[in-house]
């Protein structure tokens, strides 16, 4: 078979193709998918020159090795995870040249949950109603709906070799196992009575074992709504919703698109990354803030990233030792 780009040799705990989401179609019921973490897969797509939005792999707890089989220049970001190129152990953060028949080893994660690893160019694989980004639960895009399993093959473009780029030291998210999440409060925000806000607010939260890209599970003081019962709405990225056991559950890139429980607003979409790289047991906890408020942190944030300017690094390294 001819090459094609790298071929999956163990795929990893689970290794989904994701880009910048499905969007435009809530209405069929499709959800929109796309990185969990928005910042690292940003970052590992602009380290390879590609759009924000380039088809790359999110790379869950690690453990994914591949085989090139062409010339290119890939970048992790995320998780920290052990990193090696043919055995020698590379940086994170940071673009590599690869060339036909390096092995790329991504071990399982020390700090974090998820990575992203692009490629010059982007992954070529079909797009589905516009999106290569893969949901399981609705078995569309990537490849084939499905996760990355042995024997995958990855297409890619070649390209050559030239200077690699990384992010300065500074501007590289630290996962923690404790984030404050600032939340915009939603018009259902008042059918919680001051003392279960009160409650909410002060208390602090731990990631259920059942968390997943669809949303993630809080374990802690049980909030309840004085609303009668709903009718199903549209679900919006980050929404705090809290089903009759009080316990909320903050929805993320595979959210369903609509739901019947009262939501007490939503996550502003910055401090959803560091939510996402959050394992089972990290610790959660929120702090109100208001739309405009909300706007000028998004907007610092685009503007931050932008003027960012990477660091221009030899595209080859020293031989480890």
């Amino acid at each position: 078979m001819s090459a094609v780009g790298f071929q999956v040799i163990k795929p990893g705990v689970m290794t989904l193709i994701q880009d910048g989401g499905r969007i435009g179609y809530h209405r069929l019921g499709l959800t929109t998918g796309g990185p969990a973490d928005s910042l690292a897969f940003a970052w590992a797509n602009r380290l390879c020159g590609n759009p924000s939005g380039a088809s790359s792999l999110e790379i869950t707890v690690g453990g994914l090795e591949l085989v090139a089989e062409v010339t290119t220049r890939i970048a992790v970001c995320g998780a920290d995870m052990p990193l090696a190129i043919n055995g020698r152990p590379i940086e994170g953060w940071r673009s590599h040249s690869v060339y036909p028949g390096d092995k790329i080893s991504v071990g399982f994660a020390r700090a974090g949950v998820r990575a992203y690893l692009a490629t010059a160019g982007g992954l070529m694989v079909p797009a589905v109603l516009g999106s290569t980004a893969t949901v399981l639960r609705e078995g569309i895009g990537g490849m084939e709906g499905r996760k990355l399993v042995g024997g995958d093959r990855l297409p890619c473009p070649q390209v050559d070799s030239g200077d690699c780029l990384k992010v300065p030291t500074g501007y590289r998210p630290v996962y923690n196992r404790r984030v404050l999440l600032r939340m915009v409060m939603g018009y259902q925000h008042d059918a919680f009575a001051p003392s279960e806000r009160e409650r909410f607010y002060a208390g602090e939260y731990q990631v259920s074992s059942q968390s997943d890209r669809m949303g993630y599970r809080l374990e802690g003081p049980a909030v309840h709504c004085r609303m009668p019962d709903m009718l199903s709405e549209g679900i919006c990225l980050g929404a705090v919703q809290v089903p009759p056991d009080g316990q909320p559950i903050v929805l993320l890139s595979d959210r369903q698109t609509i739901g019947g429980y009262p939501k007490l607003g939503a996550v502003l979409s910055v401090d959803l990354p560091l939510l996402a790289q959050l394992p089972a047991g990290g610790r959660v906890s929120f702090a109100p803030i208001t739309v405009d408020k909300a706007r000028q942190v998004r907007l610092q944030a685009t503007k931050q990233f932008e003027q960012i300017q990477p660091v221009v690094c030899p595209s080859k390294e020293p031989s480890a030792g």
